[in-house]
């Protein structure tokens, strides 16, 4: 059934682009969260205009499904489910908006429920493989050992690679923490350890001031060598280029070093509660998924080892 505006007709683009402001104004979201719902609303109103719908008021849970539906193939390819919970999850953000704001009479996304996800266990690797990483960037020239603190530091914060390159000086000011800002600009309070804090230190003093003088002033943590905030596709290939030289045998990305990080908590006896503040995630459920980890290495050790397990 066609639902009623409350505050007359709403034009989908209008819609959408009074949500955006929204989230970006209103509830202060980073540009990569922004630019994400952009996307995914964007596949939704294109969906919406195919069908000859150009008014939010006459959406009702039935489109949102047929477009769940629908949204599963694109061209020759096929969205995991995922990536579809993801696009519905944008898609209720925006019809929950609409509601509250008065612009539709009631949220048509509601009981519209996304897909079931398969448990997808992080990939981690083992102490020892992460020590081979670290040390393969020992050089003592400036960009080893720029490339060095900034390995170290994801390993030991666990911080996305994003969250790392968008550092500033004066977030590891505080002794051995570092202000870390995450997603919807939340910041979170992470130890920095001991091998971490000796890579920065030699970092800020030898090698920072060195590279800063060749740019324009900037408070950035990580720079390149023409003094500019280093990029995340070049800290990206920095991880690249230590994992050639350990040759690990396994594919290494940033997200390595954060699941890594988790798991070596996890297995070295850390409380669940406090790994999922560590992380910044809003969700325990998120982090448990490294229990999983831990659980198959449990079970790996006690089949090896107990009399009666085989």
């Amino acid at each position: 059934m066609a639902q009623q505006a409350v505050a007359g007709p709403t034009g989908v683009d209008r819609a959408i682009d009074g949500f955006l402001r929204h989230i970006t104004i209103e509830r202060g979201l980073s540009a990569n969260t922004v630019a994400a719902y952009r996307r995914d609303l964007g596949r939704y109103s294109e969906w919406l205009r195919s069908r000859g719908i150009d008014d939010m008021a006459t959406v009702g849970e039935g489109d949102i499904s047929a477009f769940t539906q629908a949204a599963r193939t694109v061209g020759e390819g096929e969205l995991s489910a995922s990536s579809i919970a993801r696009i519905l999850s944008s898609v209720r953000s925006f019809h929950r908006y609409l509601a509250e704001e008065g612009l539709v009479e009631t949220d048509a996304a509601r009981e519209v429920k996304p897909p079931k996800l398969a448990l997808r266990l992080p990939k981690a690797i083992s102490i020892e493989q992460m020590d081979r990483l670290l040390t393969a960037t020992g050089g003592d020239d400036p960009v080893s050992l720029r490339d060095r603190a900034l390995l170290e530091l994801l390993y030991a914060t666990g911080a996305r690679i994003s969250e790392v390159v968008d550092l500033n000086v004066d977030d590891v000011q505080d002794g051995d923490i570092v202000r870390v800002t995450g997603k919807g600009s939340k910041q979170r309070i992470v130890p920095v350890g001991r091998f971490a804090r000796a890579a920065l230190d030699a970092y800020l003093v030898r090698v920072r001031p060195l590279f800063s003088v060749r740019g324009p002033s900037t408070p950035a943590l990580f720079l390149g060598i023409r003094g500019q905030r280093l990029s995340r596709q070049a800290a990206w290939l920095v991880i690249q280029s230590a994992a050639d030289r350990a040759k690990l045998g396994t594919h290494i990305s940033p997200h390595t070093f954060r699941h890594s990080f988790a798991t070596h908590l996890l297995q070295g006896g850390a409380d669940v509660r406090v790994v999922q503040d560590l992380l910044g995630h809003s969700s325990v459920t998120t982090t448990q998924l490294y229990t999983h980890v831990t659980a198959d290495t449990l079970i790996d050790m006690y089949q090896t080892a107990h009399p009666r397990a085989r």
